[in-house]
């Protein structure tokens, strides 16, 4: 351990509650003294929790935003008369701009930041809320939507850099734990979707259901004005990513103000990164498939498109599957379905984040995929339930399917792909992993009804490949991010 970083350890590790202007100050020379007291973690009174927070703010408008049509399709088709290409287009255009936006996004994401990219992506979200609200036709709704795809997905890369950038290496609340918070504040939001459909439902006039969907999707212009309004106060850019930049200064005042640490740059301090750290450019995105990357990308990718596409089919056609092989009404479809996402889904994100830091989220994840593949071979086993007792155990299935989605995969494929690349490459490996799960989503969105039709029950079957093959891939690559320290990559080849 450098002498440099030996002072700093001993002012940070010593006491993280003194403020800016105490004594003990943490002496700053390089980069990789930033990141080693990022890694130690904030004092209690700091404003990094309130960094965390806002940024699972992004995530939730994600969630919400990507599911609110879900119960409004049949209206929206009714009102504009649409065919099943133009229904198509309406549900689909908001991932194809994701698809987008993640590529984009990752790359801005690692070019010019955090902060900026961020407080851009929320406008995304005002602007195209409001403008679906108030959509005069297909063809307004469906830009609106692929406008606030580019959102969603100029998002998920910089809220996962915030998460793992602003939290500690290890024990509880470390980085693959807080990064797994995304999957309960995405269960959160599609069951305030969810709420907020049933308490529509039963305040509506009969003469205006047509407005549920509108209503719905306006919403989301909501929380995005709140992280707006409140972004100036709290939000600050990654201390960890101005220090790659050369820019201690930067970073040392953000450890004061975010993190409560009384961080001073030393006068014989590099200004400059004491190695070569990577810069921003499109070829990083081949970085991703080169040397120990490769491995890691291989696992992160494979594990999200498999977790992405049966998650989708299940979850998102949930109320399908409620409805028509279980004859369920559309209150009892609106309920069931929200009490499946709160009662296993979020349930199980919840304890992937308590229980990461001491199984793993490898061995979390193996455990997760093997309740899904056991789920929907039951699922496609008893078919369409003839009584009662069948219709139960099917209702079982889809419990179990949820809880290890959030479990498993749903909670730690984000880990995956954010803890599989130090700081300069974290914002591309995010987007490239976004990017080929957006593109998996809007496949089995599409494939789902389709395949549903031709094979009734019998598409679980085809489902469950899914998840097996998330499962082979885990077995095969044996990788584990939680607890390792990712971003001292950056620092290991000296100038």
């Amino acid at each position: 351990m450098s002498t440099s970083f030996a002072a700093s350890s001993a002012a940070a590790s010593g006491n993280h509650s003194h403020s800016a202007a105490g004594d003990n100050p943490a002496i700053i020379r390089s980069a990789a003294d930033i990141t080693r007291l990022v890694n130690q973690g904030a004092s209690t009174l700091s404003d990094a929790r309130i960094v965390i927070a806002i940024a699972l703010g992004g995530v939730f408008l994600d969630a919400y935003d990507l599911g609110a049509l879900a119960f409004g399709m049949k209206d929206i088709t009714r009102e504009f008369g649409l065919s099943p290409s133009g229904a198509g287009m309406v549900a689909s255009a908001i991932t194809f701009g994701a698809i987008i936006g993640a590529l984009f996004g990752g790359y801005l994401t690692d070019k010019i930041g955090r902060y900026r990219v961020f407080m851009a992506d929320m406008f995304f979200f005002v602007v195209a809320a409001l403008a679906c609200a108030f959509a005069p036709n297909e063809w307004v709704l469906g830009a609106s939507r692929f406008v606030m795809g580019l959102g969603v997905g100029l998002d998920l890369p910089v809220a996962m850099a915030f998460l793992a950038e602003f939290s500690k290496l290890s024990g509880r609340g470390n980085k693959a734990s807080r990064i797994a918070m995304w999957c309960p504040t995405w269960y959160a939001a599609i069951s305030i979707s969810y709420l907020l459909v049933l308490l529509l439902y039963a305040v509506l006039p009969a003469g205006h259901t047509d407005w549920l969907w509108r209503l719905i999707l306006g919403f989301g212009a909501v929380p995005a004005l709140l992280i707006i309004a409140i972004r100036h106060r709290y939000m600050n850019e990654s201390p960890v990513w101005a220090a790659n930049q050369g820019n201690l200064s930067e970073a040392a005042d953000i450890l004061r103000r975010s993190y409560n640490i009384n961080a001073v740059v030393a006068e014989d301090a590099d200004l400059q990164p004491q190695v070569k750290v990577r810069k921003a450019a499109w070829k990083n995105y081949a970085t991703l498939l080169q040397g120990v990357y490769l491995r890691r990308t291989i696992l992160a990718t494979v594990t999200s498109i498999a977790s992405s596409f049966a998650y989708n089919a299940v979850a998102f056609g949930l109320p399908v599957i409620l409805s028509s092989f279980l004859a369920q009404s559309m209150m009892s479809t609106i309920l069931v379905s929200l009490a499946l996402n709160l009662g296993f889904a979020f349930v199980g994100g919840l304890l992937a984040v308590r229980l990461v830091p001491k199984l793993g989220a490898w061995k979390m994840s193996v455990a997760g995929y093997s309740c899904q593949v056991i789920a929907l071979i039951g699922l496609a086993l008893i078919g369409r339930p003839a009584d009662g007792a069948e219709a139960a155990i099917s209702i079982a299935m889809l419990a179990l399917f949820l809880f290890g989605q959030g479990f498993g995969p749903g909670s730690h494929t984000m880990t995956f792909a954010s803890l599989s690349y130090p700081t300069s490459l974290r914002g591309m490996g995010v987007g490239f992993n976004q990017t080929l799960m957006r593109g998996s989503s809007t496949l089995s969105l599409f494939l789902f009804p389709v395949l549903a039709a031709a094979l009734g029950t019998g598409v679980f079957w085809v489902i469950a490949f899914a998840p097996l093959l998330g499962l082979i891939a885990l077995l095969a690559i044996r990788w584990e991010p939680s607890g390792y320290d990712i971003d001292a990559e950056d620092f290991l080849e000296k100038k």
